[in-house]
């Protein structure tokens, strides 16, 4: 008997899982984001931090093409522990920066992580996306990205309660990173409560469609389905500029304030994503008045509007200044009051906008090793489109022509991503082989696609629905 039969039901469940990867993304990327939305990862080196960020996200680009194959081989579990190594290493990389003047390391470090981190996003993407029902894949977004968020929140506040004693404070301290340093290694043990695919059950007593493990022909094969599939096609400018916008907003953040400010505007971004994802999550993609397509569109109008409203003020703040010098401003300035309001909508937007790439993804596909290349693909994209822009900055681009560059992609990638929530069905379960957990302990045969009708969908929206 396997031991997963003897743990409790609710450890069990999709939701259970995507809270213990939330937890290890909370413990590591979470860390990592509040770093960087220091500015320049607190390194005040802004040049430098845009070389390393540059190899980071490159790196992650190449791997991101074959990270969703070695998920698909190694399996979640495995995966997500390797790729959640490099973050601890990249923080390392900064304090020893601070202290020793090791520009190498930190660039070395950088690429390190780009190779883990695309294996951690894959092995996170296919949990996330394929264990829950159809009907709350909104709901494990919301859930996944408000405790990963809440790391980068936590250690904003931790850089800010730390920082905010000298009230002068240039870059961040030693206490800060070791801080960091020892959650990031607390988040790699974390993996272990990972649980098999095999292991998944469903409320309505389904399991996650398991295949045998994967080979590298296959996924070779399947990598370039991926590539020629129309729907994913279509949403690659979505994918490109979904983290474009990271490298203007943390220049400007570097430029603008100071420290102690960095590290305010740092925990404003992470409440504003946490509830910019609970919101989409549960009350636009999942809603349960409305049929699949149209909570699509619902979202994508939400989207739209909350993407059109926070750059406009973006821009009416960016037109005011320039990279020309200047003194930074302070949280107590009366010049700061609007801009901490403007940090906090940015990343609620942008909570909003990763949550519609997910949850289209999920909609085209239940297939774990499916949607872990999909995703590896996403973060492909999304990771080249990081490279360029912090290539733009290091570069010295004027601030308007980031500013510029990040929106544009953003308002034309949306009716791209509509043609694509047009395309998609109400349900994928006619299409897909459904197990149930009885079925496996009474030794009956796997119902086939051919096998499931109209009303068997029926029956089994029916069971989501009273779930």
């Amino acid at each position: 008997m396997p031991f997963y039969d003897r743990l409790p039901s609710w450890y069990r469940t999709p939701m259970a899982q995507v809270v213990l990867v939330g937890i290890t993304c909370f413990a590591t990327v979470g860390m990592f984001q509040a770093v960087s939305n220091l500015g320049a990862g607190g390194t005040q080196d802004t040049s430098l931090s845009d070389i390393s960020n540059g190899v980071l996200y490159g790196m992650f680009a190449i791997t991101g093409l074959v990270s969703g194959g070695i998920n698909n081989i190694l399996g979640p579990r495995i995966t997500l522990a390797i790729g959640s190594l490099g973050y601890a290493l990249y923080i390392g990389s900064l304090w020893c920066f601070q202290t020793q003047g090791t520009r190498w390391f930190l660039i070395f470090a950088g690429g390190v992580l780009g190779v883990s981190a695309a294996l951690l996003w894959s092995a996170q993407g296919a949990i996330m996306m394929s264990y829950p029902l159809e009907k709350d894949k909104g709901k494990a977004f919301g859930v996944f990205w408000a405790i990963f968020q809440f790391g980068s929140f936590i250690g904003s506040v931790i850089a800010l309660a730390i920082n905010i004693r000298s009230g002068q404070l240039s870059e961040v301290s030693t206490a800060t990173y070791l801080a960091f340093l020892i959650i990031m290694l607390c988040g790699t043990v974390s993996t272990v409560l990972i649980l098999p695919t095999a292991a998944i059950v469903r409320s309505d007593g389904t399991l996650v469609k398991v295949e045998a493990a994967s080979s590298v022909r296959e996924e070779l094969r399947s990598f370039a389905k991926v590539m020629t599939d129309k729907r994913i096609l279509l949403l690659t400018p979505m994918f490109f500029a979904s983290n474009y916008f990271y490298a203007y907003q943390g220049a400007v953040n570097a430029f603008y304030f100071d420290g102690p400010t960095r590290a305010l505007n740092a925990t404003l971004e992470g409440a504003g994503a946490i509830v910019g994802a609970l919101i989409i999550g549960f009350f636009v993609l999942d809603g349960t008045r409305f049929r699949r397509r149209t909570r699509g569109f619902l979202g994508l109008g939400f989207v739209s509007v909350v993407t059109i409203t926070v750059w406009s003020c973006a821009l009416a703040w960016q037109v005011k200044f320039d990279r020309t010098p200047r003194t930074k401003v302070h949280y107590t300035d009366s010049a700061y009051h609007t801009k901490g309001a403007l940090y906090f909508f940015y990343y609620f937007g942008d909570a909003a906008y990763q949550a519609l790439a997910y949850w289209i993804m999920g909609a085209i596909s239940n297939d774990p090793f499916t949607l872990a290349r999909f995703t590896g693909f996403y973060k492909a994209l999304q990771s080249a489109g990081s490279a360029g822009s912090f290539g733009m900055d290091a570069t010295s681009t004027p601030f308007l022509n980031e500013l510029l560059a990040s929106w544009i992609m953003m308002l034309v990638s949306l009716p791209l991503a509509g043609i694509v929530i047009w395309s998609i069905k109400d349900t994928s379960y006619t299409e897909e082989k459904t197990l149930y957990v009885q079925d496996v302990k009474t030794g009956q045969p796997t119902p086939s696609v051919d096998n499931d009708t109209s009303s068997d969908v029926k029956e089994k929206e029916d069971m989501e629905a009273a779930a």
